[in-house]
């Protein structure tokens, strides 16, 4: 709890954010296919621009997320935070303003930069925030704590859009999402130290040619963080098989339960809450227990099995209450990502945490970037008259496959601990970005 109240600020503001995020996810299902396909309960093309938008991502979140991490490294955890938080505003509004066939795609652009600057990248960010302010012994309960509120916050944003009229939800939530880097920049207190800035003046050549040689050097440091540690290379490889199944369960999910179940937007929310119920109470309270005893491996290998079970049940629902208990498993697969980011933090020193969660965060935006490519078309077959056999939720058991591999690379994980008195000067060979800006 003493670590807790180190970081309320940031948990409060992260929370908000992430109700009003959810609070708008199964309405959109109704409005992206109103917009699209008035009048059909299918949409391909709903499916497909999903499908676009997560490949498009996947494929810049590559580059955007390590270079994120190193720049909260280097300059500090506060402005990467407030840019990340403030990036869904914009799309929210084009879509609270009108929701015309013609919004929904602008919706799509402009949520797709948002995408690739936040998704990912606040968790990573958040993660290296908790790290400088918890000893390390006491993180996997902190990220936890996290990734609980984060739970928490989508059962909220749920409860509120199964309760309040459709016509509001926009509303309401640009309305949080507004408070938090209000809240942010009043409250959070920075966690790295500013770097001395120099008054050498340069040209704008010179100065561009450092940040692009600077911005390299650094990328190549975070790859041998990475490639020098067999725990973190064991890890990236588990975090990259999983996110290929579960983002690609999770791109198709609710368009497959309107599709095959006729969900509406009430059930939906329901699915999303059961999910979010169980995992608050896993994640906040079961995990710091457990974590002590057992260790990060165990829970790791046992939630990829829930992970597993979950979307096998999806895949195979033969009636309308099977996803109700397919999303029971949430309460265990949720514990994948708080024990995840234990072992990277557990095995970088305090100086890289940031690139090492960077890195590891693209290594899963190239899951993000591959999944759609198999299950976007895949999943439209399926749920087409034209399917080779009966079975609606073939493209979910598929990418259920694939949290099979990551379980068998979990099991042989080994965690090494790093030496937190390694000389951090010897391994900083950045400079600071705002001090060239200022240089120049």
């Amino acid at each position: 709890m003493k670590g807790v109240r180190a970081l309320v600020h940031l948990l409060l503001a992260l929370c908000v954010h992430w109700i009003a995020e959810e609070m708008t996810v199964s309405v959109l299902v109704d409005v992206t296919t109103n917009a699209l396909c008035p009048g059909s309960k299918t949409c391909p093309q709903a499916i497909y621009i999903n499908g676009i938008q997560q490949t498009v991502v996947g494929i810049f979140k590559m580059i955007v997320l390590p270079l994120l991490g190193q720049l909260a490294d280097d300059y500090g955890r506060k402005p990467l935070l407030l840019l990340t938080v403030s990036t869904t505003i914009v799309p929210f509004t084009l879509l609270a303003i009108d929701q015309s066939k013609g919004s929904v795609y602008a919706y799509y652009i402009i949520r797709t930069i948002s995408y690739i600057i936040s998704q990912g990248s606040i968790f990573c960010i958040a993660v290296a925030y908790t790290a400088d302010v918890i000893e390390e012994g006491k993180r996997a309960a902190a990220f936890s704590w996290i990734t609980g509120l984060f739970s928490a916050s989508h059962v909220i944003g749920n409860v509120l859009a199964r309760f309040l009229p459709e016509d509001y939800i926009f509303e309401v939530s640009i309305a949080l999402l507004i408070f938090v880097p209000v809240y942010m920049s009043l409250f959070l207190k920075e966690t790295v130290r500013p770097t001395k800035v120099s008054d050498q003046r340069v040209t704008f050549l010179n100065w561009a040619f450092k940040v692009v040689q600077e911005r390299y050097y650094s990328m190549k440091h975070a790859v041998n963080i990475v490639t020098s540690s067999s725990t973190l290379k064991r890890i990236s490889l588990i975090s990259f098989f999983y996110e290929l199944g579960m983002s690609g369960i999770s791109s198709v999910l609710l368009y497959y339960l309107k599709s095959a179940f006729g969900f509406n937007k009430n059930q939906l929310s329901e699915i999303l809450m059961m999910v979010g119920v169980g995992s608050i109470f896993s994640q906040m309270l079961v995990l710091p227990l457990l974590n002590p005893l057992v260790g990060e491996k165990v829970i790791l290998c046992a939630a990829l099995l829930g992970s597993i079970a979950y979307g096998l049940l999806y895949g195979l629902a033969w009636a309308s209450w099977v996803p109700y208990l397919s999303a029971s498993f949430g309460v265990i697969y949720v514990l994948v990502k708080p024990s995840t980011y234990a072992v990277i933090s557990k095995a970088s020193n305090s100086a890289d945490q940031g690139k090492a969660q960077g890195f590891i965060a693209g290594v899963q935006s190239i899951s993000s970037l591959l999944s759609p490519l198999a299950m976007s078309p895949l999943t439209t077959w399926f749920l087409s008259s034209n399917a080779p056999f009966n079975c609606k939720g073939f493209s979910i058991i598929f990418a259920s496959l694939s949290m099979v591999i990551s379980l068998w690379f979990a099991w042989t994980l080994e965690i090494d601990v790093e030496d937190e008195e390694e000389d951090y000067d010897s391994q900083n060979i950045e400079a600071p970005l705002f001090r060239m800006i200022q240089e120049s």
